[in-house]
This record gives C-alpha cells, sequence and structure tokens, in this order.
C-alpha cells in the first residue's frame, strides 16, 4: 500500500473521532435546550468563549473515556519497519489491526495516534481527581481560618506559606524522585492528605442534616462505608476488594499534585471566608442560631462557588502542564506510559529528522490547557454578572 495524504488522513481520523463528535454534539443539544434550568453550567452558553472552551474540554473528556474505541493500535505496541515513520504511512506486516500510523510512528515504532489518545485518558484520570482532593483539604481548613481567625488561622497560613515557599517544580521534582518513594513519605502524606474527603463530606452532612437524624445517619454511613475502602485501597493498596490501588509511581505523582496545590487553594478560600463572614446573611444565620460548621459550609461556602469553580478550571490546566513537565524530565507515571510528558520527551531528540512525535502530544496538551483557560475566562464573565 501507498502512504495516505493529508485530506485522508485528517478524514480517517475523523471517522476514528465519530464516537467523540457525536457526545459532544449531544452534550450540547441537551445543554442548550435545558440551558435556563442549568445554573451557573447553563449561562456558559450565553458565552462564546465559555462554549469553544468547553467544547474543547469535553472534547478531550470524551476521547479519554472513548480512547479503546478511538485507538487504531496497541500504543506500547512495536511494529517492524515504522521506526520514525511518516504520518499516512501503511503497515507492512499482516494481520494488523489498522492499516496505517495515522499519525506516523516514534522512535521505538509505536503509533503516535494512539498513543496521543490514551495520554488523554492518563491525563484526565489524575489531574481533576487530584485538583478535587486539593480543594478538598484547601476548604476544608481554610474555611474555619478565615471564619474563626486568631490562632488557627496564624498557624494555618503559616504552614500554607512554608509549603509555597518551595519552588513549585522543585517541590515537585523531590515529591516524585524514586528515592523519596523509598523513604515511605508519600504513603504517610497519602494516609494524611486522603483523610481530608471524608473529613470534608462527613462535616458538610452532619453540618446538613443535623436536626434530620434519620438522613444524617444514613449519609453518614454511605460517606464512611465507601470513603475508608477507598481511603484503605488508594492510600495503603489494600482493598479487600481488589478494585481500588495505585502504583508507586501514580501515588507519587497523585499526593505531589495534591500537597503543592493545597495550600493555594487553602489561601484563596481563606481570603474569601473573611470577605463573606462580614456579610448580612452570615450575621442571620449567627442569629438563628446556626452552628458554625452550617453557617461556614452552606452560607459562606456556596457564595465562593464563582471565584471557586474559575480557579479549579484554571489550576487542573496548571496540573496538567506540571504533569506534561514531570514526564517530559521521566519522572511521570512509568516509562513506558503514553502521557503527554514523557511522549513530548521520546521525540524531541529527532525533531530535525521526525517532528510528528513530539509535535502531535504537544498541540494536544496545548489545546487541552487552552480549553480550560477559556472556559475559566468564560466563568468568570458569568459569575460578574450575577
Amino acid at each position: 500500500m501507498e502512504p495516505i495524504g493529508g485530506l485522508a488522513i485528517l478524514g480517517r481520523a475523523a471517522a476514528q473521532f465519530a464516537p467523540v463528535f457525536v457526545a459532544v454534539a449531544v452534550t450540547f443539544a441537551l445543554s442548550l435546550r435545558h440551558r435556563r434550568r442549568l445554573g451557573l453550567y447553563g449561562k456558559l452558553f450565553g458565552s462564546p468563549v465559555a462554549m469553544t472552551g468547553f467544547a474543547i474540554v469535553m472534547f478531550w473528556v470524551f476521547t479519554a473515556l472513548f480512547a479503546g474505541w478511538i485507538v487504531t493500535h496497541d500504543p506500547l505496541a512495536q511494529v517492524s519497519g515504522m521506526r520514525n515513520a511518516g504520518p499516512g504511512a501503511p503497515l507492512t506486516g499482516a494481520g494488523a489491526p489498522y492499516p496505517y500510523y495515522l499519525l506516523g510512528g516514534d522512535s521505538l515504532a509505536r503509533d503516535v495516534f494512539s498513543r496521543m489518545v490514551m495520554g488523554a485518558r492518563r491525563v484526565l484520570a489524575i489531574a481533576p481527581a487530584a485538583t478535587l482532593f486539593a480543594f478538598m483539604m484547601g476548604i476544608t481548613l481554610g474555611v474555619p481560618a478565615g471564619y474563626f481567625g486568631g490562632r488557627l488561622d496564624t498557624l494555618l497560613a503559616f504552614i500554607a506559606n512554608l509549603v509555597l515557599a518551595f519552588p513549585v517544580i522543585l517541590l515537585f521534582y523531590l515529591l516524585v524522585t524514586p528515592e523519596i518513594r523509598a523513604t515511605g513519605i508519600p504513603r504517610v502524606l497519602a494516609a494524611i492528605l486522603f483523610l481530608f474527603p471524608i473529613l470534608f463530606l462527613v462535616i458538610l452532612w452532619n453540618s446538613r442534616f443535623f436536626t434530620n437524624p434519620r438522613k444524617r445517619v444514613i449519609y453518614l454511613g454511605v460517606t464512611l462505608v465507601v470513603g475508608l475502602w477507598a481511603y484503605a485501597g488508594l492510600a495503603f493498596d489494600a482493598d479487600p476488594l481488589g478494585l481500588l490501588g495505585m502504583d508507586p509511581n501514580l501515588l507519587n505523582v497523585f499526593v505531589a499534585v495534591v500537597f503543592v496545590n493545597a495550600p493555594t487553594v487553602f489561601r484563596i478560600v481563606r481570603g474569601l471566608a473573611l470577605d463573606i463572614r462580614t456579610r448580612d446573611y452570615v450575621a442571620a444565620a449567627q442569629t438563628r442560631g446556626e452552628g458554625s460548621w452550617y453557617i461556614m459550609l452552606w452560607e459562606i461556602l456556596p457564595n465562593a462557588r464563582g471565584p471557586l469553580i474559575v480557579d479549579f478550571c484554571l489550576r487542573i490546566g496548571y496540573t496538567t502542564i506540571l504533569l506534561g513537565t514531570l514526564g517530559f524530565f521521566g519522572l511521570g507515571v512509568s516509562p513506558e506510559s503514553p502521557d503527554w510528558g514523557s511522549t513530548i520527551n521520546d521525540g524531541r531528540r529527532l525533531l530535525t529528522i521526525a517532528p510528528h512525535p513530539a509535535v502531535v502530544p504537544a498541540l494536544a496538551l496545548m489545546s487541552l490547557v487552552l480549553g480550560l483557560n477559556l472556559l475559566a475566562d468564560g466563568l468568570r464573565e458569568e459569575s460578574l454578572r450575577d
């Protein structure tokens, strides 16, 4: 077979991405139809910037979900004769799952297209979850620090500033090196940091349903059972069912993301709480006799959601860049992982001969971060209108 040209490559790639395009179109159609009922999310569809960012982000989200259907080859498989093959190069051997390497082959004869697609799954499996954990930790500590003030605020602010005093890249580098893993520090940090989502949800339900014991017991019971099961699997790789667990490399990266992001989230939440605690509706809740945690989580926190949602989107973008940086330096999830940073690092050595192995994942990384930034800008615009 002869190599295929640019238009044919685009057409075949679009065909592989057909499930993604359909899912994005359905998401937009349903969202536009019910936008008036969807609050801040529905308002995104009144902003062209937000819609563009949302479309890009959802493209990669659905790519990660449908990656198993989209890939044309095993992203780790090496095919003889396809080393540094150009885009559209045909496979010479018989029995290949797909007749072409749509975006060429890398220096180890692996399919660049399939590695780019699977790289999206790697990034989107770590960045949003780790950012969410960091937010739960930052909120759990930041709201009481801003609301109560005093010595608690001084102590927590000092610890946060102490962590933030380290350069981010250097701190990441230190937390994910194999030598650190050998000391057991990542496991200790995981044991501490992974408790905060459970603590956050327990306080949230207890404060909300304090006057409704039946619902409180149900919500707390489900949270503790599911939370402690997930905690045992994620923090200690001790899930009795064997469903949840993290290999040491992934745990290192995950803990590093949470540890580095949580102090910044803490400072943002603390600043918002310091401002909102002086509002009239907070005074009214205090007059009604509401508990402190109820006021913090159900009066202050909902009114801080606009800036926090914007920062959440931006922080996922920052985390994506940091994950790419770690992969570029060989400190990613695993050496053979198809994550974008590792793939860029593998391809950079032959940029003058075969640029596509490095350029393709670099463009993918850039587009995802661009989409997150556009989405955050749109959210900021809509939150300012409220």
